[in-house]
Parts: structure tokens; sequence; C-alpha cells
């Protein structure tokens, strides 16, 4: 289905709820009114000179707009590149020259807006949309001014996301716009709807910003199922639960950190909500630690759905509630193209219960944009159509994934690989860690040593808290990966739908 489908058949139902920071409506689009907006939106990326193909760049946090933009953009025939909100002024301006965009649209909020300067490449073509920037023209103004009406050369337009650039630059996946109907079922969508049995009675709460792919992608599929969609501006643990009790949700996306900021949440705070009415909560974007999962299964019930997959679209894996319990640690069977682990030497496919790269083959192609060492690095040399996401698993014999790490963190001390993830997920059981993030740090004996950074629950007392996590972590895992130092920090440096920004915490 298609949302101008719903604005037809049921025009004044809900399609899209904004949401305050204690979780109350504050906003409200109906289907016809997200079709009259996406309409417009579409004349006056017409009126700008925007032509199929081209592409424009959106760098807003959560708001009204965001959702109509990507609409139009879907009916216009465009490429639609969401920015994060956390880079610098120099990391958008590369986004924007190696996507091509030709407009920019911001809002007031994100505070390194001020510092830009728009490149000649955009030709004054940057407007603000719903939180004003002094001496930028009103998007909403100039989109007012157009018909309802759809464009009369609609074409199917699609999103060019970026990489979260955890680990380096962000890297681009610029996909092949489709050639069908603006209202051709979506790929994805009769797969979701057999998981997760989209209606329009699904009730969807997003908490994540949805300049990542993940929340925007499952928004926009819950709208093709014309169902209704809550968005949070940010997560917040409170009005997390606050919503979902106030709006009855039904169905919600969240990531591991936000597991850990529930659980580590007042047993008071966490028994005053009213969470029955979900009956999918799905994760992904980083490994649970088991017992943290296990945790939300025991609170929410056996309604946590997980996925392992990436922006990059070469192939998904599934578990539900079920059998995790039977397989604690798995992110499930490959549910889209196949999984398979190879040596990481070699590239050759291992058995049952050896740890590689993991590979997806059979499912979407991709390449990074303009960086063809990049392309070559994500395929297997042995069987170049399958492609890596740079993580590292094993299979066991029921074809169920189990992660270790990404390649890209590993720790190399004395001789010994050693995965900070392991780790990770030890620092975080102990009641006073909020949030812990490992890494390799030169070491003159070593090579590298295995560090934790730490920021611990408010109010936890500090004094000698390193020296406990140390012998905390030796009690529990080899003392090579329990690590030798400990500092202990106000935050980590985290992008809003989770992902740590570990290159942040090595410069």
């Amino acid at each position: 289905m298609h949302p101008r489908q719903f604005a037809q058949d049921t025009p004044d139902a809900p399609a899209l709820s904004m949401l305050d920071a204690g979780g109350a409506v504050t906003q409200t689009l109906s289907y016809a009114e997200l079709e009259r907006r996406a309409n417009q939106y579409a004349h006056a990326l017409r009126a700008l000179g925007l032509q199929r193909g081209d592409s424009f760049a959106v760098w807003k946090r959560n708001s009204l707009s965001f959702l109509p933009l990507y609409w139009a953009a879907q009916r216009a025939g465009l490429l639609i590149v969401p920015v994060a909100v956390h880079l610098s002024p120099s990391e958008v301006d590369y986004i924007l020259g190696n996507s091509g965009a030709k407009l920019l649209i911001v809002d007031g909020r994100v505070g390194a807006v001020s510092e830009f300067e728009p490149s000649a490449a955009l030709q004054g073509r940057v407007y603000f949309a719903d939180d004003p920037v002094p001496g930028l023209p009103d998007w909403n103004a100039l989109a007012n001014q157009q018909p309802t009406t759809p464009i009369p050369d609609e074409s199917a337009g699609y999103h060019m996301m970026y990489s979260s650039g955890t680990t380096g630059r962000p890297k681009g996946i610029k996909p092949a716009l489709p050639d069908d109907d603006v209202q051709h079922v979506h790929p994805f969508t009769p797969l979701m709807q057999a998981l997760y049995g989209l209606t329009p009675a699904t009730r969807y709460l997003s908490p994540a910003p949805l300049y990542h792919a993940a929340p925007l992608v499952y928004c926009t599929l819950i709208m093709r199922a014309g169902g209704h969609v809550f968005v949070m501006d940010k997560f917040r643990e409170e009005a997390f639960l606050s919503a979902i009790e106030r709006h009855r949700i039904t169905f919600t996306q969240t990531v591991p950190t936000m597991f850990v900021r529930l659980l580590k949440q007042p047993e008071s705070v966490r028994a005053a909500y009213d969470v029955s009415s979900l009956t999918h909560v799905v994760h992904a974007a980083a490994p649970c630690p088991v017992a943290i999962k296990r945790q939300m299964i025991d609170w929410f019930g056996p309604v946590i759905h997980e996925y392992y997959a990436g922006t990059e679209g070469n192939g998904m894996t599934y578990t539900n509630s079920a059998d995790w319990l039977e397989r604690p640690g798995t992110v499930g069977r490959a549910i889209y193209g196949q999984c398979f682990v190879c040596s990481e030497e070699t590239g050759e496919v291992l058995g049952p219960n050896e740890t590689g790269t993991v590979y997806f083959g059979g499912g979407s192609e991709f390449e990074y944009h303009d960086d063809a060492a990049k392309t070559a690095g994500a395929r297997n040399p042995v069987n170049p159509a399958w492609t890596t996401l740079g993580d590292i698993g094993h299979l066991d014999e029921d074809g169920f994934l189990y992660l270790t790490d990404r390649k890209a963190n590993m720790i190399i001390s004395g001789g010994v690989n050693i995965y900070p993830q392991e780790t990770e997920n030890v620092l975080l059981e102990h009641p006073s860690v909020l949030d812990a993030a490992v890494l390799g740090t030169p070491c003159p004996e070593m090579g590298e040593q295995v560090t934790a950074f730490v920021q611990a629950v408010p109010g936890a007392v500090t004094d000698g808290l390193g020296a406990e996590l140390i012998a905390y972590a030796r009690d529990r895992i080899s003392h090579v990966k329990a690590p030798r130092a400990v500092e202990i920090v106000q935050s980590l440096p985290r992008t809003e739908s989770g992902k740590l920004l570990k290159r942040v915490l090595v410069g």
C-alpha cells in the first residue's frame, strides 16, 4: 500500500503525531493532510529546479516536516539524504558534495547550523523548516504557495543514507532509483507485514532520530500499512514509558543502549507505567548483552524481536523472543538473502561454530558512493557477490547467527585478538555503570591495552570505581579481556541511535 491510498479511503485517520518531552501529542497530521503536504513539498522541489535523479539533504532533528519531506522525494523521483545532527559543518559539507545535493533543509535546533557556510554548489538553495534560522528563507512558506494536488511528472524516489561514521568518515550508499509507479508495493512491506502483522490498527512509537535508516524506514513502512506513527523529539526514558501507556502503543523500535537506560531507572518509575499494549518491541543497531535482553523480556514479556542488517540492505537476520530464549545471544537466522561466515584470511566458508567475517549473499547489491576501495573491501575475495558489513561472528548448526564485534574494533594486545563487545557487556551488568566503551590504547609492553571508558549512573560513588570494575570484569571473563585501565567520564559520544563514536574517543 501507499499513504495516498489511505488518504483516499480513510482521510481523517491520523498518520503522524509529534510528542513533547513528556510524551504528550503536540501536532498531528491525518492521512489527507500528509498527502496534501507531501504534494506541496514535491511542487516546491520542482519549483527550485530539482528533477528526477537529483538529491537534496535534510539536516534536521525530528519534526513534523521530516516524513512529509520523505514522501515528497518518494513521489518526485528524488533521493532524500538525511544528515545526522551531531556531525560537524565540515562533515556535512563532505556529505553534501559527495551526494551531489542541490538543496539543503535545516532547522534551528541543530547547533552547528550557525557555523555552516553553504558551498557554491547549492546556489543559495538553503531553507529552514519548522525551527527558524536567521537569514534563511522558510521552506514551509514556499511550500504553502504550491498546489495540494500531485505533480504531473511523478516518479518513484528513495533515500540515500550515510553510515554513522562511528569509525571513520561517513560512507554513502546510493541506490538506483526504482522504475516502479510511486504507489507500487515496497519490496520490504510484505516481509514486515508477515513478521509483525502491520495493519491500520498499528500504533508505532519512534524514539530514535529519523535521520537514521531504521527509524526512517520503519516509520514509512507503518504509513504504508495505514498505521499511526508517534515520533518523540528524542529518547527520554520516562517519557518513552509514558507514551506507551498514554497512547496504547503496540509497536516500537529501540537500540540496546535504550534498554540499558530503561533498566537503570528506579523500580518506582519502571512500575509506574502500563506497557501491556505492546505486541512488538524491535531492536537492532548493536549487539545486545544477554543479561540486558533477558531482563527486558522479563519486564515487557516475550514481545522482543531482533534483527541484524545494515543501511547497505545486503541481507537481514531475525529472531523472536522464543527462539532467542532457546539460543541466548543469537541475532537470528537469515530472512533476506543468505548468511555465511568466512575466514578473515582466505574468504573461504567456515563450518558451524567457527568464528569469522559475516557475509550476505543473494540480497540487494550495493556500492559505497564514489569509493571503489571501500566497496571492494566489503566483497568476499572468493565469492565477490557476497558482501559484509564488517562484523565478526559465527553460525550454529541450525543457521542462527551470533555476533562477536566489528572487525574495526578489534584490539591486539600481546599478539592476542580481543573483541571489546564482550568486555563492554560485562561492565554494563555492574549496577553503577550506565554506559561503557572499551578501546585499545597504546601500551609500550603489549602494543595495545584494554582500556574502559565508563559513564556512571547518576548518584553512584565513583571513588575507587575503576579498580572495582577491573576486579569485577576479571571475575567474569578472561583476564586478558578485562580492562587494565578504567577512565570515568561524564558521558560517552553516542549518536542518538545509540551507536558509539569510537573515533571521537580515540581522537
